[in-house]
């Protein structure tokens, strides 16, 4: 089964740079422009279709995977009308700006399908301690996550290379993870979403010919969401795992959106004020910066990996370990800023 896996992964690969090289040129029907708004970080139109190529590889190499193993659980059933709906609302908004209310309705219901899938967050999990949440706020816990990861990547999504290599480097660690349980199904479809994200990544890597829109953040988004939610729900690892292997773009977007919020900004406007591009305004460029994300993430990545089959205290020690750095870095960040400010 592992050559079929390879296959597969390949497949979504090919599939996705191909599809992506297509939409990324004029003569494209899907070749809509991204122009710069105050939020952008790139000062000319470009492209914003890859998303698109993404998912229809990671569909296609998906259904490829579960057919040759026979394989079709119920539960991924409604991951997929999920994944579906994050990608058909983000389409629609890379077509034309769709009202708020309305993305995060449909958000919700992308939501609603997985928590109808049995994907939960149940038990919510730290080294040493562990809760066990009622049905109902379960399931109200769970949607609030979901969609908020959705957003999450969207607000992320704003430099070249930069949400691609998250998607590349946290799902290659579900991979990596699924091996080691020996859960080839989750295994093999977290391998599917690193190709494709990888496929995409060959013309997105600074300076990108094109970006993946709406419709790859949201869709990368609900994926990161629900992998946690299923890796969970099979004891692959518990809530921390995931959390510290994204937590490159969860620490920035929700540090930068309680600090808006405490300075009373309105979080629905469109801004630059992401520790990342922050970094890329005081002069550390695209590549720079991105560059050294992927370090961090990968650092990330592999330290929950390891920490996962330590102790108890390893493991909190791993977690107050990137409590300090992440506050270190962010103290950096803000003396960087200062620095470079008019007097």
């Amino acid at each position: 089964m592992a050559l079929e896996l390879v296959l597969a992964a390949l497949s979504a690969f090919t599939l996705s740079a191909w599809l992506t090289l297509r939409f990324s040129r004029p003569g494209s029907r899907l070749y809509i422009l991204d122009h710069p708004t105050q939020r952008s970080l790139h000062s000319q139109a470009v492209p914003r279709s890859g998303g698109v190529a993404m998912v229809l590889s990671i569909l296609a190499a998906g259904a490829i995977v579960c057919g040759l193993r026979g394989e079709y659980p119920v539960g991924l059933w409604w991951f997929a009308g999920g994944l579906l709906l994050a990608a058909g609302i983000g389409f629609a908004d890379d077509q034309r700006s769709q009202p708020v209310l309305m993305r995060l309705l449909i958000q919700g219901a992308a939501a609603a399908l997985l928590v109808m899938g049995e994907f939960r967050l149940e038990p919510l999990e730290i080294p040493g301690w562990a809760v066990s949440l009622p049905h109902e706020a379960s399931a109200l816990i769970t949607g609030l996550f979901v969609v908020w990861m959705i957003n999450l990547y969207n607000f992320m999504d704003g430099m070249d290379g930069f949400a691609g290599g998250m998607a590349s480097i946290g799902f290659g660690a579900f991979a990596l993870l699924g091996m080691l349980t020996g859960h080839t199904l989750f295994a093999g479809l977290s391998l599917i979403i690193t190709f494709a994200a990888l496929g995409f990544l060959c013309f997105n890597f600074p300076p990108a010919r094109i970006f993946m829109g709406d419709v790859g953040s949201y869709s990368l988004g609900l994926l990161a969401a629900g992998f946690t939610l299923w890796g969970m729900r099979d004891g692959l690892f518990p809530f921390w795992v995931p959390v510290l292997i994204f937590s490159p773009f969860i620490v920035d977007a929700t540090v930068t959106l309680i600090w808006r919020t405490l300075r009373g900004e309105s979080v629905l406007q469109a801004h630059r004020t992401h520790f990342y591009q922050r970094l890329v305004q005081q002069g550390f460029g695209h590549r720079n910066t991105v560059l050294g994300q992927y370090a961090l993430m990968i650092a990330c990545a592999m330290s929950a990996i390891v920490a996962l089959y330590q102790s108890q205290l390893a493991q909190c020690l791993v977690l107050i370990g990137w409590g300090v750095v992440y506050m270190v870095l962010i103290i950096w960040v803000e003396r960087c800023c200062l620095r470079q400010a008019p007097p």
